[in-house]
């Protein structure tokens, strides 16, 4: 099960990439308040999440998954795995946020509140698009210096494409503003007993080192491993992800 992070949902597959299709079964659904996920009450906490993506592998008769927990969907990710044991084989966070994101003084916190509000997410994505088409290399460049810290700035045609591809199926609807202000206990990270493996970038320019180091610190006998990588929060983007695959498929193959 992929649990997908901000302004993504069940339509994207790069968090698959290059993983065998044949060989594995995935499960990626949209988080509550993302594509036809309604965000209720319940569902607007991490803990929430967590029991509906449980009654989903119940209803799809998985009895046992690899749960990847991918930037603003590792909080759900770090409460499945410890609410529900017997249901997380391994854990595998990347990117993943796993403490309080923002605080409300931030100023990315407060500008994030106000792009993406769900009266207003549609116009930005929609300015956003139109500006890709006309000037993809200044959008491109923009989005680069956002994800990552790697410089100098540099990408491919094909990088260029394979963003393009992705921020098409981009839309934050309720997801995002909701993902702003989630949180989870700490204590949960210490009762998580499953194999888990913590894979993020020295360059993350969104989720800092902070949170892949407390998960290492905290989740008994997890495996800690950074990419010096250009694109930074996206480890699936470029060249350098065939290392971020090596370890991906030493774990779950």
């Amino acid at each position: 099960m992929i649990i997908v992070g901000g302004h993504t949902n069940c339509k994207e597959t790069i968090f698959r990439k290059d993983l065998d299709l044949d060989k594995f079964c995935f499960v990626i659904p949209s988080r509550p308040g993302y594509g036809l996920t309604p965000l209720t009450g319940q569902t607007k906490t991490p803990k929430g999440t967590a029991d509906l993506l449980a009654a989903l592998l119940d209803e799809l008769n998985i009895q046992k998954a690899i749960v990847i927990g991918i930037s603003a969907g590792g909080l759900t990710a770090l409460e499945i795995a410890s609410k529900y044991p017997e249901r997380v084989e391994e854990l595998i966070l990347m990117s993943a946020i796993t403490k309080k994101w923002f605080a409300k003084t931030d100023l990315l916190y407060k500008g994030a509140k106000k792009i993406f509000a769900p009266n207003i997410e549609r116009f930005t994505w929609f300015l956003y698009r139109l500006f890709f088409r006309f000037f993809p290399n200044l959008v491109t460049t923009t989005m680069f210096r956002q994800l990552s810290t790697f410089r100098p700035i540099q990408f491919t045609k094909g990088e260029l494409q394979e963003l393009k591809q992705m921020t098409l199926k981009m839309r934050s609807f309720k997801g995002f503003d909701n993902d702003l202000d989630q949180d989870i206990d700490q204590d949960i990270l210490k009762e998580i007993r499953c194999r888990t493996l913590i894979l993020h970038s020295e360059n993350d320019g969104q989720v800092d080192l902070s949170h892949s180091q407390n998960a290492k610190d905290n989740i008994k006998g997890s495996r800690l491993v950074t990419f010096n990588n250009r694109w930074g929060h996206l480890l699936w983007l470029g060249a350098d992800y065939d290392s971020v695959l090596t370890e991906l498929k030493q774990q779950i193959e």
